[in-house]
């Protein structure tokens, strides 16, 4: 995630992922999303 003001896709893409980790459901459609949510905040924080 970036930083102290991540964007409401990552809070949602983390969320998935967590929920994921916890119950080994989804994983692989939850680490797309992580990923796409972290590639779109790249032009809006600079990462």
């Amino acid at each position: 995630m970036s930083g102290e003001h991540p964007s409401r896709q990552q809070i949602q893409a983390s969320r998935a992922q967590s929920k994921a980790d916890r119950s080994g459901q989804g994983k692989a459609a939850a680490s797309q999303a992580q990923s796409g949510a972290d590639r779109a905040a790249v032009p809006k924080h600079g990462l």
